[in-house]
């Protein structure tokens, strides 16, 4: 089980500026919380003023959690390039998972990954 005590440092696969996405929700939420909070997508080059990675590659070596908010069909491709790149926690939130990404993140036994709750929930304290 994730410890989200003991982080600080959370990417979000899928951020978005779309107000109605909860690409943007969770980010948002996650930076009010005080969390340092990394939006991952090709799409912008910030967002609320954040800077945004490209992709789980160029992420800094000490984010703590990578949180997916994408298809699980561009999560379970994420997840191989962060796992590569020496990441080591997951959260796929609620929708983001599928049978093929469960049966490969068995495969990372020296990983942590989270399925199906919400962050937004599991920060509430």
């Amino acid at each position: 089980m994730i410890n989200l005590k003991e982080i600080r440092k959370i990417a979000i696969v899928g951020a978005t500026t779309n107000v109605e996405k909860f690409g943007y929700i969770v980010l948002k939420d996650l930076k009010k919380k005080g969390f340092d909070v990394l939006p991952v997508t090709p799409r912008y080059e910030e967002i609320e003023g954040i800077k945004t990675y490209k992709s789980v590659e160029e992420l800094p070596k000490d984010t703590e959690l990578i949180v997916f908010i994408v298809p699980p069909q561009v999560g379970i491709e994420e997840l191989k390039k962060a796992y590569n790149t020496g990441f080591r926690r997951f959260w796929f939130q609620p929708g983001a998972e599928s049978t093929e990404i469960i049966e490969f993140s068995k495969s990372l036994t020296d990983a942590e990954v989270s399925f199906i709750k919400c962050i937004m929930v599991q920060t509430n304290w």
